[in-house]
């Protein structure tokens, strides 16, 4: 009896010892996932000190796949372990769902390389020369793109759809749906060339003399993209509008002009030369003007009310607040000289001569800087 007992309980061990075989795998596969989750970390920290910006992308991109690859093919191969004790049908999907499970995670890492890298190449703290940001996020849009779309078409292989029918639809298809959806096609298109010729890029101030637009670009979609106006209202424009309006893009401009035009008194004329002089003078000079540009001061015209001088100059400073700080400043410098050259800045007037007809006596008005005259 005893050795009866002793050979039952024998076989129900043996019975359940795959149980015990589970746990282990998975708390294997989970210890597993843990200690390459560290060494991960010890390696984007080595990355971080190195001066190229793939390393950071390439660790940090497969950092999730990787773990989750452990897990999956872990957890599965103890289902499978299981299928086979309780004879069970999962058996047969579980080799497909391994499959799906790489293609998955490849896709995955993939996309995350890409927009890690994508957000590397414009980010001053990893690149000592960040690159253009609207090029730089058109190539990754493309890439995940064709990265989702790949992944997508050898899932559907692996699962036993022919692709090279889906391909031939696609061909005969793609002329409906493109004469169907045509403008959408034209804001495609337009937002390529838009990246490929870059007229204008996130961040630029642009206007159009054409249309009302006029802001600063937020976004550039392959459809829409989206300025926000100085009233801080969002725009969104079609891309193929740009294709047949002209756009003038400030933010790239070298300098700011500065063209003025400011008139004396007719009673200071004899002052005139002087005071062109001393504000060619000064504006050469001064800190913030670009003297290697074209800098002209000079008598213009004889005004109804006022003899006048223009001041054309540029300043080095290309920011709209800075730039009427310093046209601020030049503006008073120039009030400072003609007031010590004992002049007046004019203003418009009328000189009224009064004189009586048949008479040597004359009686006139004069009022500072006037040549309009009415006699009665």
């Amino acid at each position: 009896m005893n050795n009866f007992n002793e050979s039952l309980n024998s076989l129900v061990g043996q019975h359940h010892f795959w149980v015990l075989e589970l746990f282990i795998i998975v708390f294997s596969v989970l210890l597993a996932g843990y200690f390459v989750n560290l060494l991960v970390d010890g390696f984007s920290l080595k990355a971080k000190k190195t001066v190229t910006v793939w390393d950071d992308a390439l660790i940090e991109a497969c950092r999730k796949p990787i773990v989750w690859l452990i897990w999956i093919l872990g957890v599965n191969f103890a289902a499978s372990i299981a299928a086979e004790k309780i004879e069970s049908d999962w058996l047969l999907i579980i080799e497909p769902a391994n499959r799906l499970a790489v293609i998955f995670l490849g896709a995955l890492f993939l996309n995350n390389f890409i927009k890690r890298a994508e957000s590397n190449l414009i980010d001053p703290n990893f690149t000592s020369k960040p690159m253009d940001t609207t090029t730089v996020r058109a190539v990754a849009r493309l890439l995940r793109s064709a990265v989702l779309i790949t992944s997508f078409l050898i899932a559907m292989q692996l699962f036993g759809y022919s692709i090279s029918g889906l391909l031939a639809f696609g061909g005969i298809g793609g002329i409906a749906v493109g004469f169907a959806a045509k403008d959408l096609l034209a804001n495609f298109f337009g937002g390529l060339m838009i990246y490929l010729d870059r007229p204008f890029s996130v961040g630029d101030w642009v206007r159009s003399p054409d249309q009302e637009i006029e802001g600063t670009v937020e976004d550039i979609g392959w459809r829409l993209t989206r300025i926000r106006t100085f009233d801080k209202r969002p725009l969104y424009i079609p891309n193929c509008v740009f294709a047949n309006i002209s756009v003038e893009n400030p933010s790239r401009m070298s300098h700011r002009r500065i063209f003025e035009t400011i008139g004396i008194r007719y009673s200071d004329i004899d002052r005139m030369n002087q005071i062109v002089a001393n504000v060619r003078c000064m504006l050469k000079s001064h800190r913030d003007i670009d003297s290697s540009e074209t800098l002209i001061v000079n008598f213009n015209q004889f005004s109804p009310s006022s003899i006048d001088f223009f001041v054309y100059t540029f300043t080095k400073t290309t920011d709209w607040i800075d730039f009427h700080q310093v046209k601020q400043e030049i503006l008073l410098n120039i009030s400072d000289i003609i007031m010590s050259e004992g002049a007046e800045v004019a203003f418009p007037t009328t000189t009224i001569d009064l004189s009586v007809e048949g008479s040597s006596d004359a009686v006139s008005t004069l009022s500072s800087g006037g040549v309009g005259a009415v006699r009665g």
